[in-house]
């Protein structure tokens, strides 16, 4: 019977539409999202509340571009795009910008989805841009496989640490952290203990979310303070997007918060997010007047901890190879940013200052004679 109806609907024949205004995109929320949990990697940066949330929080003058893919009235397919200009260039982009980590073109359970990526990269590839600066592509990305080769080139951006973890806590939890590393954490433990009640608690339910939403503003503060922090997470704009797609991601049981509190004030926090058997890295950060103590490290884990007892198998880190992530990495299953697809003279002309740009910034990072100067010239600043 299963068989019979795939047939049938696969002699309806594909529809392509693009989807240019934020009420058309609202629409395809109850669909949406059944394509995301469908990923070979699924993400929760491209469900339809983060998606939407980001675009209203920082769309900026960008055109709204999100191709679909349909079948009679069925959503089959979806690539979430826009265009934003730069330096008077029209530039396509994932929606979602730099949190759309793990994008990819979203095929529905069932379908050819080899055919119905091709006909999305037909649109992008034919798109009215200049040229196309994807960034959060997998390695494994069926996109690119659908774009003729070398249209887009593609820059490793993040190592994206993988953990995965058996049926047994206590093994992973050995496996990863030897005898003297457990030791000192229960000592840490303790030593934070003398400064009043350490208690921990994780947050699912929306009003949950909501609190540790709120105290992350706060313990993200005191870690930056006085430092450069590029991550936005505490601008107004940061704080009114954080607020609303955590908390719309809440009633889906997607969002999750670990907090460590010290007499009731918050000290160290954890924000991920859990879906379909995976648990995604998202924010984290500590009090440096506690940093001895080790309460960052401490809130990772036991937000591990908390994913692993609700089931959670495999623990995306993303982000870089950081020291604080590498006794719980297995592997790494890279992030790359997609540029090319130029469809101007300028377009093509910016691709190649864009690459070029990368791969200097790569080079000065790995010399260590300009790591010392660097170190040299913010002493002199200090």
């Amino acid at each position: 019977m299963e068989a019979a109806t795939r047939i049938r609907e696969e002699a309806v024949p594909l529809r392509i539409e693009t989807v240019s205004d934020e009420a058309g995109f609202a629409e395809l929320a109850g669909s949406w999202d059944e394509l995301v949990r469908a990923m070979p990697r699924p993400s929760p940066f491209l469900l339809h509340p983060w998606l939407l949330e980001w675009w209203r929080h920082y769309s900026r003058g960008a055109e709204l571009a999100v191709h679909v893919a349909f079948r009679g009235d069925r959503l089959v397919g979806a690539l979430p795009l826009c265009t934003r200009r730069r330096l008077g260039l029209r530039v396509s982009e994932f929606v979602g910008g730099t949190w759309a980590i793990l994008a990819d073109a979203l095929v529905a359970p069932g379908e050819d989805a080899a055919s119905v990526v091709a006909a999305l990269a037909g649109r992008i590839a034919d798109g009215d841009h200049d040229f196309a600066d994807l960034f959060g592509l997998p390695g494994s990305s069926r996109l690119v496989g659908a774009l003729p080769q070398g249209s887009l080139r593609l820059v490793q951006r993040l190592e994206a640490p993988v953990c995965d973890l058996g049926p047994s806590w206590e093994a992973a939890y050995n496996s990863r952290l030897s005898s003297k590393a457990r030791s000192e954490r229960r000592r840490r433990l303790r030593q934070l203990g003398r400064h009043g009640t350490v208690e921990s608690e994780v947050a699912r339910t929306r009003e949950e979310i909501a609190r540790a939403v709120e105290d992350a503003f706060v313990v993200h503060d005191q870690r930056w303070s006085g430092r450069r922090d590029a991550s936005g997470f505490i601008t107004e704009t940061g704080k009114r997007f954080h607020r609303a797609a955590l908390l719309a991601l809440a009633d889906q049981d997607v969002a999750r918060g670990l907090t460590i509190r010290l007499d009731g004030r918050p000290i160290a926090f954890s924000l991920y997010l859990q879906l379909a058997g995976r648990s995604y890295g998202m924010n984290m950060a500590f009090d440096p007047d506690y940093a001895a103590y080790g309460p960052g490290s401490e809130a990772k884990l036991q937000a591990i901890e908390a994913s692993w007892s609700e089931g959670v198998r495999r623990i995306e880190l993303l982000g870089t190879a950081a020291e604080h992530k590498r006794r719980f990495t297995d592997r790494f299953e890279p992030v790359y940013e997609g540029i090319g697809l130029a469809r101007t003279r300028r377009g093509r002309a910016a691709t190649e200052a864009l690459l070029a740009g990368i791969r200097v910034r790569r080079a000065l990072k790995r010399s260590k004679t300009a790591r010392r100067l660097y170190g040299h010239m913010r002493l002199q600043r200090a």
